[in-house]
């Protein structure tokens, strides 16, 4: 028998939002949601606590990108018998593994009720839309993001997708209120979101300024010197919403997950190839001048990251404090994840070794770590990656034709300076390059564990997997879908 989720959501969980400063957002009032999409701006602030909600550190705030889903691939260092120590375990019946896991699937599915509320809405509200282009633009993200967040959950929770037959099989929700919805099939669940990406890439294309702006342009929004001046503020900072380019990029991502490769490949060049109208490249590789500029976040590359103005104080919770760490020397990052080469730009600018009151050190990785002072719009880099260029550049050195998907693979080396190492003879040696670079490139970003997962990579290629640990990529279906 097929399990159910079922959504509870109040009327009234809807943010109406300040929109005096667009980037520091935070929720103000409720609104009962009969009057929420009585108005354009009604839809706006919907869609904006959407946003709110992604940031959340159950989820991308926290927990899905350096909390939870890194610790399930030993990232950090852990202490006996606590909640880290397990994951890294893979031991999914510790109380404290299905609490937290509970509590993530929990607000994905909440935050995907709060995007279909809007769905609901928008077709028999769209004469309330008077900007040109917003209809297309909120609906177009929504789509996306309800892509992007269903993806997620089953990257996390669904089956191993080379083997579908042996796992979860997930809800994929598109409807808003107190219902239940029936767990689909592995390919159910693949139409639908498919499905979802390719409205959304439709819908946005058109209106979407990304399209005919640089992405400095974008990021300097009515700034001087910037050609981009919208007259709202929310078609302003593409770069942190579900844009055109982000929507290709999250379908290449979908696409490889499925195993289409061809369609991952078509995806992921289409955003590599687009170009600003002085034809240069829209998105290129970041480079040496990022790091040195401590963009440690590689804000250039962004193709899709949630603004979080409090980052200074994530990275003291979190980091200053070594609560994250991972080794008590340099060596433990440098020789064992980076191979000690010397010129490796993240190897070089991104670990701190931090000696702490008691005299203890600990190595510590800087990419949260943010100036605060004298900050402008180009050296603002509060920002949490979920879409990079440099993933699709390992898509393509994945998906192509070896020889073609080798130079994609230099482009990349070359960018991150370590073009000098040996070059892959053949498909099967270039994977398993690829899979060591998802490790090193997306480190306390939360990647490196899907990688691992969609290619069933063995304990030995695991990079820090304990030695007791038994790797199991099925996790179980969290004891909270039922009353959710």
């Amino acid at each position: 028998m097929k399990k159910s989720i079922y959504i509870i959501l109040l009327a009234t969980a809807f943010y109406t939002v300040s929109c005096n400063k667009f980037l520091d957002i935070v929720p103000k009032t409720q609104v009962p949601q009969d009057q929420q999409f009585d108005t354009e701006q009604g839809f706006k602030d919907a869609l904006t606590g959407v946003y709110i909600n992604l940031k959340n550190e159950r989820t991308y705030g926290k927990e899905l990108s350096f909390a939870t889903i890194e610790n399930l691939v030993s990232s950090w260092d852990v202490t006996n018998n606590t909640l880290e120590q397990q994951l890294g375990l893979y031991n999914y019946s510790d109380s404290k593994v299905i609490d937290k896991f509970n509590l993530i699937f929990s607000q994905q599915y909440t935050t995907i009720a709060h995007i279909n509320a809007i769905l609901q809405q928008i077709d028999s509200k769209k004469s309330i839309l008077k900007t040109a282009g917003i209809y297309e633009i909120i609906k177009g993200e929504c789509l996306g993001l309800r892509a992007f967040v269903h993806l997620d959950l089953m990257r996390l929770y669904g089956p191993i997708p080379q083997n579908p037959a042996v796992g979860n099989e997930l809800a994929y929700v598109t409807e808003f209120g107190r219902n239940i919805n029936a767990h689909v099939s592995f390919d159910a669940y693949k139409e639908q979101l498919l499905n979802d990406i390719k409205q959304a890439g439709e819908l946005i294309k058109s209106v979407d300024p990304m399209l005919h702006y640089s992405m400095a342009d974008i990021r300097n929004a009515n700034g001087y010197g910037s050609a981009f001046k919208p007259d709202d503020n929310f078609i302003a900072y593409r770069n942190m919403r579900m844009n055109y380019y982000a929507i290709k990029a999250l379908e290449a991502r979908a696409n490889l997950w499925y195993g289409d490769n061809e369609k991952a490949y078509n995806a992921a060049k289409e955003v590599i190839q687009a170009r600003n109208e002085n034809d240069v490249q829209k998105f290129p590789l970041a480079s040496g001048v990022d790091y040195t500029a401590t963009n440690f976040m590689l804000t250039t590359e962004q193709i899709f990251g949630l603004y979080v103005y409090n980052m200074a104080t994530t990275y003291t919770n979190y980091f200053g404090n070594a609560t994250y760490r991972k080794g008590t020397t340099s060596t433990t990052v440098t020789n064992q994840l980076y191979g000690n080469t010397g010129t490796d730009f993240r190897e070089a600018t991104l670990w701190n070794l931090l000696t702490m009151t008691n005299g203890s050190k600990y190595n510590v990785i800087k990419k949260y770590l943010t100036n605060e002072s004298n900050v402008t719009v180009n050296t603002d880099y509060k920002q949490i990656p979920l879409l990079r260029t440099s993933e699709l550049y390992l898509i393509l050195a994945e998906t192509a034709p070896f020889n073609e998907g080798l130079e994609y693979f230099k482009q990349f080396r070359l960018a991150r300076n370590i073009g000098s190492l040996a070059t892959p003879q053949d498909k099967s040696s270039l994977i398993a390059e690829i899979i060591k670079e998802y490790r090193k490139e997306f480190y306390a970003e939360g990647q490196a564990f899907y990688a691992y997962k969609r290619l069933s990579v063995p304990k030995a290629q695991v990079l820090f997997a304990p030695s007791a640990a038994l790797i199991n990529y099925i996790l179980p279906m969290p004891t909270a879908e039922s009353s959710n």
